[in-house]
């Protein structure tokens, strides 16, 4: 009596397999889209950080010269922009002293 409490039928141990492998390989699949959704999230928000950073320059620059910044080479050497060119490309598109340039980041690929 004691062997049929302990033994189970081969197909009771299939069925016991197969639905421990299929949580294991759901948990996997979520773990792992996960981890895929927070690297996207990470990489848009750096673009995001690194333009508001760009643009807070050229109006401190402008607050303190008088005048923007004639390129982004300037704020890299006097404002502290930190530009990573192998993920980042920045326009920078200045028409005069006296107005705001356009500032575009393009997230390379």
């Amino acid at each position: 009596m004691r062997d049929g409490i302990y033994r189970k039928s081969p197909l009771a141990l299939l069925r016991s397999v197969a639905g421990t492998i299929f949580l294991t390989a759901a948990m996997a699949v979520m773990i792992v889209s996960g981890l895929r959704q927070t690297e996207l999230s990470n990489k848009s928000e750096g673009l995001r950080i690194l333009e508001e950073s760009i643009r807070r320059a050229v109006v401190i620059a402008y607050a303190v010269e008088g005048r923007y910044p004639e390129s982004i080479a300037y704020l890299e050497n006097n404002y502290g922009i930190q530009i990573d060119k192998t993920r980042y490309v920045v326009h920078y598109d200045i028409v005069a002293s006296n107005l705001y340039p356009d500032v575009r980041v393009i997230e390379l690929v």
